[in-house]
C-alpha cells in the first residue's frame, strides 16, 4: 500500500477494453513525511477521491484484477481508501 496525494484526473481516447466506465486519476505517492515518493502515477478510482484527496493506492495485481472483474487488465494501480485529515 502507498499513500499518494491526487494532483488532478486524466483521460483517454483510446484504452484497454477493461477500463471502460473507470476514473483515471493522476496520484503523487508520498513518503511519511509528506515529501514526494517518486514519480506520479496514474490509477483507477471507484471511490470517488478529488484534487487534494490524500488517498491509500494498492498495486497488488490480484485484488486490482479482482476489483476490475477481469483476469487480462493492465491496470496496475487502484484506490482503495480516501484518508481523513
Amino acid at each position: 500500500m502507498q499513500a499518494a496525494l491526487v494532483l488532478g484526473s486524466t483521460r483517454a481516447t483510446t484504452k484497454h477494453p477493461t477500463l471502460k466506465g473507470w476514473k483515471l486519476l493522476i496520484t503523487q505517492p508520498l513518503l511519511a513525511d509528506g515529501g514526494d515518493d517518486g514519480p506520479p502515477l496514474i490509477a483507477i478510482d471507484q471511490l470517488g477521491a478529488g484534487r487534494g484527496d490524500k488517498v491509500i493506492l494498492t498495486s497488488d495485481g490480484g485484488s486490482v484484477r479482482e476489483m476490475i472483474g477481469d483476469k487480462s487488465t493492465p491496470v496496475r494501480w487502484a484506490v482503495i481508501g480516501i484518508l481523513d485529515d
